[in-house]
């Protein structure tokens, strides 16, 4: 069984987590569980709020200039545990704290839970923010 532990405070830039948008969502909008990158810092007036990019194991069907690409070594932890993902920058959103989960890696030789925390490079952080200015038509 897979834990995955709520977020208190707002996570740095380029972390990638787990966000959960099972409750609220339609088709069209993004629906289930998957990794995300965070983009926003923290903001006055907005606590227990950030900004994602959602990122998916899937290639888009016909590459548009919002994608990009993300090589994960290692890559994340099951069920997500592919070394490319591709970052879906036309998905942009804001979600509370109570979405947000760090990826679990397991336990230790001690028996304490050991969680997946990484920060993306700046180089790929400016990379994703020109796919989401590409995605917002700016």
């Amino acid at each position: 069984m897979m834990f995955f532990m709520g977020i208190l405070r707002h996570p740095q830039i380029g972390t990638i987590l787990r966000v959960d948008l099972n409750e609220g969502f339609r088709v069209p909008e993004m629906r289930k569980r998957r990794p995300a990158i965070v983009v926003s810092p923290p903001l006055p007036g907005r606590e227990q709020l950030c900004t994602i990019v959602p990122l998916s194991t899937t290639r888009p069907k016909t590459l548009q200039p919002y994608n990009c690409t993300l090589e994960l070594d290692p890559p994340l932890p099951f069920p997500y545990a592919q070394p490319t993902m591709w970052v879906k920058a036309d998905m942009i959103m804001c979600v509370a704290f109570h979405r947000l989960k760090l990826l679990d890696r397991g336990k230790n030789n001690e028996g304490e839970r050991v969680y997946d925390i990484r920060v993306l490079p700046a180089e790929k952080m400016e990379e994703i923010r020109e796919c989401i200015r590409r995605s917002l038509g700016m």
